[in-house]
């Protein structure tokens, strides 16, 4: 093992081969440029053979085939949807409507949908539901709907389950639970 080399030794010819210096000029073929040149490749003026030589008759042909040229003086300008100004545009529009001290009836975002709703389950009076509506802004027959479908999570108490995992962790799982209010009727004396 290792005995031989990994690379190959380069070998270089020992022997002029036949076919080198066949393009190499011998003495008697050896022209000086002025003898290569036949004539002059450049002049001042125009002659016959340089306008022959600059006319394209395929180009032409195809040049009579399209006729004259129509131009339209009448510019119309129609410009492109800006992306940017767009954009600009919107960005104002969302903030003109989120700085609107105006306050819109019966909408709610969802951050306050959730502190309305776990409001109310404190709650034990008629009366302290209808301020806490006023509160929100939201109509009382609205507040009845919105109340029959959704509701914040409340956890039952007594389905709280603590088991330990294989990493030792503690896993904690328990039931949600609808909660309404107890509301009792508000006697006025």
């Amino acid at each position: 093992m290792g005995g031989a080399t990994s690379k190959v030794v380069r070998r270089l010819p020992k022997e002029k081969p036949s076919w080198s210096g066949v393009r190499t000029p011998t003495d008697s073929n050896v022209q000086g440029p002025e003898a290569s040149r036949s004539g002059a490749l450049a002049s001042e003026t125009k002659s016959e053979a340089i306008e022959a030589d600059g006319k394209d008759p395929q180009f032409m042909a195809k040049l009579n085939t399209l006729g004259p040229v129509r131009v339209e003086h009448r510019s119309q300008v129609t410009q492109r949807a800006n992306h940017s100004q767009a954009v600009h545009r919107s960005r104002i529009q969302l903030e003109a409507e989120t700085t609107n001290t105006q306050v819109t009836r019966n909408r709610l975002l969802a951050t306050a949908m959730s502190d309305f709703l776990d409001a109310r389950k404190s709650l034990t009076t008629k009366t302290e539901l209808e301020s806490l509506a006023a509160q929100y802004h939201i109509d009382a027959d609205k507040l009845q709907e919105l109340c029959s479908h959704f509701n914040s999570p409340s956890i039952d108490e007594s389905t709280i389950v603590r088991k330990p995992n294989e990493s030792g962790e503690e896993a904690v799982t328990m039931m949600a639970r609808w909660v309404d209010p107890a509301l009792q009727r508000h006697r006025q004396p």
